[in-house]
């Protein structure tokens, strides 16, 4: 998919349907809350929230049309079990499983729940806390070139590996494939830490590239190959 690099570029205000004099709006934000609380309550352990908070582009100026509604759930890892790495998995299949399974919106804005540990650095420029119902960073308006054809290519690079996995899988070079699945998430999941450590944030080339990668549908391909690798490993013909 094409995508237009205007879509990246700053608005003169937050957008309109959601903020209120620098406010979320009050029904907005009680549904919101509703949301999150749902998905706590789902879950198979007791789970304590620490706040909730809108991030991203929906809580900045560079909101477009392909935004999403970053529902971000703050969570003591450390306080449920000191293998934190576990619990991030265990979290991490639980909003994976809620975002496949639920599409609820905001003003045509999907919502993406994301559960974040209480002790991690978020690096973003603009930051509402809906629980508390305050900024916890305010966001500032300015003005910011672009290197989208940098960002094109480094999504461009990556949305071409992910094709050779499919025919990795195709000749059923499983291992191969799996080796390769693991790489790529994990130099997807660097590329952007990258990029929101640098002063251009969310503006980085690597954020972009990383937004660009999700627009294509290319991160939810990932996963999906990953699913099917899996299960074409685990089946047994007749034979």
């Amino acid at each position: 998919e094409e995508v237009d690099s205007e879509s990246f570029e700053m608005q003169d205000d937050l957008e309109p349907r959601l903020w209120e004099d620098m406010q979320l709006n009050s029904t907005i934000r009680k549904n919101l809350l509703k949301v999150a609380q749902d998905f706590i309550d789902n879950l198979p352990v007791e789970v304590n929230i620490e706040d909730v908070t809108l991030t991203g582009s929906l809580a900045n100026y560079n909101w477009s049309n392909y935004s999403d509604v970053d529902l971000h759930i703050i969570v003591d890892f450390l306080g449920i079990d000191e293998n934190t790495a576990l619990v991030k998995a265990f979290f991490d299949n639980a909003r994976m499983s809620w975002n496949n399974k639920h599409e609820v919106s905001v003003k045509g804005y999907n919502v993406e729940i994301y559960v974040e540990d209480a002790s991690e650095t978020h690096l973003s420029s603009g930051i509402y806390s809906i629980l508390n119902g305050e900024w916890n960073k305010r966001p500032k308006r300015k003005d910011v070139e672009l290197d989208f054809p940098s960002a094109r290519r480094k999504a461009e690079d990556i949305e071409f590996q992910i094709n050779i996995v499919k025919n990795l899988i195709t000749a059923k070079k499983y291992k191969i494939a799996q080796k390769n699945i693991d790489r790529l998430k994990r130099k997807i999941r660097n590329m952007r830490a990258a990029g929101l450590e640098t002063q251009a944030r969310e503006f980085s080339v690597e954020n972009i590239a990383f937004k660009l990668l999700r627009r294509s549908g290319s991160l939810n391909l990932l996963d999906s190959l990953k699913t099917s690798l899996y299960d074409d490993m685990m089946t047994l013909g007749e034979g």
